[in-house]
């Protein structure tokens, strides 16, 4: 029945070349167990003949020759198959079992990391709903190529051969007569297979819908939402009406699998009369005994399973290798940013940074995600402008440097290549003397922290975020940071205290406390190095002067790179550079920026305009 639901389209599509190989390379580890796995299946079918067969012996040389041993020990042989059979059975789903989840294993764990080392660019483009369906259905339907499917195309080729050949070998004219209703079963199976395959795929994509307007309006975000704009009644209409859809799919599903059995069960029963009435004339006229006509009705019933199964095997086996396809189309996709096998460490010590002559330009989609990843694959595809021109400057040792500029002018992405999310497209990025692009991601995240002005928090306790940054931290190391980040005494007004679980993306503190939080798992890691990208940004006057002075506690005796969003944070900035459209423009302290009359003095005159208005009002 799973086989006859499989689109059937998926027999024409063409595989990459090289699927069949790298899908041998994953057999390879579990080739022994493969190998017994298949020796039990061909037992297993071969002994399908076998009761039959005694069955045949008990009526023949037994009851009709009042042999009563013969048929006692027949019988005991054929209870004996029956429990050898299902020790068979179980030592093969355990073999099943052992080589399917250590396929998924390996396969789970490689995609599972390969995609944790893209890009941020990858995680932009790319629909999370779409990498998790690689996770798991096709990792699943990757791993049904070593068990179910190996396991059916094997013991139903098995099956078919020696039922038929034995069929043959008790009664030739009546295999031949049973056979030419071989059509009448397997044509109907092919139809229906069809109509199910549509019928089951419309299901899917249903409850894919209806689970993605679930999980929408279920996070908090989405929840916040539709309060404060859905309409009650219209979200219960169309949930009515979408689980309405999935009702009556699912009863046409119900009602045609219902007709499809009955049929099938109408001509195994009229295959079945058949043989009794052309087998009982023949065992009339004493020219085939009543023992093997039973026996060629018990293996007639045996016979059509098989055949329905082989009919749809090109189905089963192309769909198992087109999940591979698939879960090879991630890990083909090489990371943007990655580690060179000759990487070194950036020395220890105070931090000195250095962008030297740097252009870039965001990458190509078709360099960063797939579009087969993406909800709606659009057509810019090509690589992005040049966002950066020519910017170079120095971060001393200790030293606070601070960013400035309109929005979109290139800031965010300065801070995002000296982290290295990005690599830039010309020039250089060295930290304490080393190009970011041969330092290793280790020493790089022990030397530079980066706080962003939207801090994310999993939805875990507090204790197990901290902990995120430095697993090897102290309780008393937490509050030391929390302490430093001026949220202490909020963490020990909580019912929990650092066991307190903070929410879906952290949203069961506000804006100022998750910024804090993430100030102190910045300084429970320590770098000597920390970016800051307008980490102050929308924040009410309170929250700001407390994250003021916990940014105050984590510059300390650091070096800083500072995006400013307000002006007035960064008047005692060691260096001011203000960027407009990519480049950097104008330089220098403060008091002379103000007094040279450029963009930055109009920015500040504007934010100083608009304060004074607020006053005013």
């Amino acid at each position: 029945m799973h086989s006859l639901t499989k689109d059937s389209s998926v027999k024409g599509q063409q595989l990459a070349p090289g699927t069949r190989r790298r899908v041998l390379e994953y057999a390879r580890p579990y080739a022994r167990q493969i190998v017994v796995f298949l020796a039990l299946v061909v037992v297993s079918s071969a002994l399908v003949v076998a009761v039959p067969l005694l069955l045949k012996a008990i009526v023949d040389d037994g009851i009709s020759q009042d042999d009563r041993g013969l048929v006692v020990r027949l019988s005991l042989l054929v209870a004996g198959l029956a429990l050898v059979t299902a020790a068979l059975t179980l030592v093969q789903r355990w073999y099943s079992s052992r080589i399917g989840e250590g396929l998924i294993y390996d396969l789970r764990r490689q995609v599972f990391g390969h995609v944790l080392r893209q890009p941020v660019a990858f995680f932009t483009r790319a629909q999370t709903g779409a990498l998790v369906t690689r996770l798991n259905s096709d990792v699943i339907g990757a791993q049904q190529a070593f068990t179910s499917v190996l396991q059916n195309v094997v013991s139903n080729a098995i099956s078919l051969v020696v039922i038929i050949g034995t069929m043959f070998a008790l009664s030739w004219p009546l295999t031949l007569g049973a056979l030419t209703l071989v059509p009448l079963f397997v044509l109907p199976a092919r139809l229906m297979g069809r109509r199910l395959a549509a019928m089951t795929h419309e299901q899917m994509s249903l409850n894919a819908d209806l689970g993605t307007r679930m999980n929408e309006r279920f996070n908090v975000a989405g929840a916040l939402l539709v309060k404060l704009f859905g309409r009650p009644q219209t979200e219960d209409a169309e949930y009515d009406e979408r689980a309405g859809q999935v009702r009556d799919i699912g009863v046409r599903i119900a009602f045609n699998r219902s007709v499809f059995f009955v049929g099938l069960t109408g001509i195994a029963s009229l295959a079945t009369a058949m043989v009794y009435g052309f087998g009982g004339v023949m065992t009339v006229d004493g020219t085939l005994t009543v023992g093997t006509l039973l026996a060629l009705v018990a293996l007639l019933g045996a016979l059509y399973g098989p055949l329905t199964a082989i009919s749809n095997v090109r189905v089963d086996v192309m769909t198992a290798l087109v999940s591979f396809e698939r879960v090879f189309e991630v890990l083909d996709l090489p990371p943007l940013v990655a580690e060179r096998d000759d990487a070194r460490d950036i020395p220890a010590g105070p931090v000195r940074v250095e962008v030297d002559d740097v252009t870039f330009g965001y990458p190509s989609a078709d360099d960063v995600s797939l579009a087969s990843l993406e909800s709606l694959a659009s057509g810019d595809r090509g690589a992005g402008e040049t966002v950066l021109r020519e910017v170079s400057f120095t971060v001393e040792p200790g030293s606070l440097v601070a960013l400035v500029g309109p929005s979109g002018a290139g800031k965010s992405t300065i801070t995002s290549l000296v982290a290295r999310l990005y690599d830039p497209t010309g020039g250089t990025v060295r930290v304490n003397g080393v190009d970011l692009r041969e330092a290793t991601f280790a020493s790089l995240q022990d030397t530079v922290g980066l706080v962003t002005q939207e801090a994310h928090l999993f939805h875990d306790t507090i204790r197990a975020n901290l902990a995120y940054a430095a697993p090897d931290a102290t309780e008393q190391q937490m509050l030391d940071a929390l302490r430093a980040a001026q949220v202490l005494r909020l963490v020990e007004s909580l019912p929990s205290g650092l066991d307190t679980v903070v929410g879906d993306r952290g949203h069961r503190l506000s804006g100022g406390e998750k910024q804090r939080l993430a100030i102190a798992r910045l300084l429970l890691k320590g770098p000597g190095m920390i970016v800051l990208d307008e980490a102050t940004a929308h924040l009410d006057s309170e929250s700001e002067q407390a994250l003021q002075r916990a940014l105050d506690e984590a510059l300390r005796d650091r070096s800083a790179l500072v995006i400013a969003h307000r002006l007035s944070t960064v008047r005692h900035a060691d260096e001011i550079l203000v960027v407009d459209d990519g480049r950097i423009v104008e330089r220098g302290t403060h008091t002379a920026l103000v007094q040279r009359g450029g963009l930055y003095a109009d920015l500040y005159r504007t934010q100083f305009a608009e304060q004074a208005a607020d006053l005013s009002a």
